[in-house]
């Protein structure tokens, strides 16, 4: 990447429950960070990209730091904080104006005038007259001037610019920052592949006006997306955050005997074998009666999210206890919402047994799910490290299954066999005529299928198919979508 296109990295830091996720919710324009009145409710450092006031940054959402230097929950989150810190190019530390200045911020801001990195003094919660008091306080610490602001109203952002404008990267001036975004947005809509021949496109013509639109989708599909976003999911405490930790070679984000560690989704981009990923640790999902707090709701629904948005998803079980009712319950939802899935049992290490163990889970898989045949199934040690290149190559080949295209003579041809060898069933005497299908989109691969009587096609059938799919165009373990679709003609007939 160009030095240009270089961002300033901005930490959000300061005690708990002053504001941090809110800001940076406001600076980033999304709701990332959970945000609620609990004080502690962030753990781990999460970043994403922002821009604002014509300012390119990355902004950092941190812990809120604690005085306390054992081994606690809170001492590791201090440290988390610290290491962000070291990381930015420039701190805001935040103070709650309405509040006033705390011994606790008297102790951080003289941490901070030692560290080494520039900060700036941000008194937020200074909507209306209650927080002038605390406003005129925030000189002592001795970080200059504080910027009066409102992150839950938005009041006070361009005076928050004017502060970091002095930071900014000295190449990117903001007015060449915005004509460089312009000029980003200005992307062409890629066309459509060219037909092989000019009979192949009068029949793709042809039925593109019978899906009524679905095949042209197909056609204008993008490609597939650079970064690929691969999302851990599973129950608490398997290991997902050791496993993230363990592929990134470094203390990311927080681990530890505690159940429910993690709870903001913490994305962290990494490169393995030239393919750029986005990896992405999730809170832990346990049974929906046991989910109570507003937070841990709160925190349910941001790896749900995250399922939504991934392309693949690592769902990590615990050897000790494979595949309970609450892990196919993740791995129903994940094929329902159309992602890739690979299964890795974690800690099997620990494993006394291991045939038995692999045994019980291929029994449960065909028991349990048998419509998503030949899930890739990787076992590793994510403390230890162990067989995690296996688990990232199985990662890449279900990602390029996943993005699967099949020419629609293909299909139509591998369809002619299989209604051959199995004819569809009779309905009220008459027999059901299929009578072709075409690829209207990838990720996952989905698929129109004509028929005379749609509704009458019979769910065992459809099965057929699909297992028949899977074998002849070697796609396991991805979801196959079909779309029953009424057609009156063959556009194929007579090719």
């Amino acid at each position: 990447m160009a030095q240009a296109a270089r961002r300033l990295t901005v930490a959000i830091i300061g005690r708990p429950n002053v504001g941090k996720s809110t800001l940076f919710n406001r600076l980033v324009g999304k709701k990332l960070a959970i945000v609620d009145d609990t004080p502690g409710v962030t753990r781990d450092w999460r970043a994403s990209d922002a821009r604002v006031g014509g300012l390119d940054l990355v902004v950092v959402d941190t812990a809120g730091l604690e005085e306390v230097f054992d081994q606690s929950l809170e001492a590791r989150m201090r440290r988390q904080t610290e290491q962000a810190l070291q990381r930015a190019d420039v701190g805001l530390f935040l103070i709650d104006a309405r509040a006033g200045v705390t011994p606790l911020d008297r102790h951080f801001a003289g941490w901070l005038r030692r560290s080494g990195t520039p900060v700036i003094l941000v008194a937020n919660k200074c909507e209306g007259q209650a927080g002038q008091p605390g406003l005129l306080e925030a000189f002592e610490l001795g970080l200059g001037e504080p910027v009066p602001l409102s992150a839950e109203h938005g009041e006070g952002l361009a005076d928050l610019v004017q502060a970091l404008l002095p930071f900014a990267p000295e190449e990117e001036s903001p007015s060449e920052a915005a004509d460089a975004q312009d000029a980003a947005d200005a992307v062409p809509v890629p066309a459509a592949a060219a037909p092989d021949s000019p009979e192949e496109a009068a029949r793709l013509a042809e039925a593109g006006q019978a899906v009524e639109g679905e095949s042209r989708q197909g056609e204008q599909e993008e490609p597939a997306p650079k970064v690929l976003q691969l999302a851990i999911v599973g129950r608490p405490n398997v290991g997902k955050s050791t496993l993230l930790n363990s592929l990134v070679g470094e203390e990311r984000v927080l681990t530890g005997p505690e159940a429910g560690m993690t709870r903001d989704a913490i994305a962290v981009e990494w490169i393995w074998r030239d393919q750029p990923l986005k990896l992405v640790d999730t809170a832990g999902l346990r049974r929906k009666a046991r989910v109570e707090t507003k937070l841990e709701k709160l925190a349910v629904a941001d790896t749900l999210r995250v399922i939504r948005l991934a392309h693949v998803v690592v769902l990590v079980l615990d050897a000790n206890a494979i595949l309970d009712k609450q892990d196919l319950t993740i791995a129903r939802m994940v094929i329902e919402e159309g992602r890739a899935l690979i299964i890795a049992i974690n800690k099997w290490d620990a494993v006394e047994n291991r045939q038995e163990a692999l045994q019980q889970l291929r029994d449960r898989l065909q028991t349990s799910m048998p419509q998503v045949k030949g899930i890739p199934t990787v076992t590793i040690s994510a403390l230890r490290g162990q067989k995690l290149d296996s688990l990232l190559d199985s990662v890449l080949d279900v990602y390029a299954l996943w993005n699967r295209r099949i020419s629609t003579a293909q299909l139509n041809r591998w369809l002619h066999g299989m209604l051959e060898q199995h004819p569809p069933p009779l309905v009220e005497g008459r027999r059901l005529k299929i009578r072709y299908m075409t690829q209207v989109k990838s990720r996952p691969p989905t698929f129109a299928l004509f028929v005379n009587k749609p509704v009458d096609l019979p769910e065992h059938y459809m099965r057929y198919l699909v297992n028949g799919m899977r074998e002849t165009f070697d796609l396991p373990g991805v979801p196959i979508r079909f779309l029953v679709r009424k057609g009156s003609t063959n556009p194929y007939a007579g090719s």
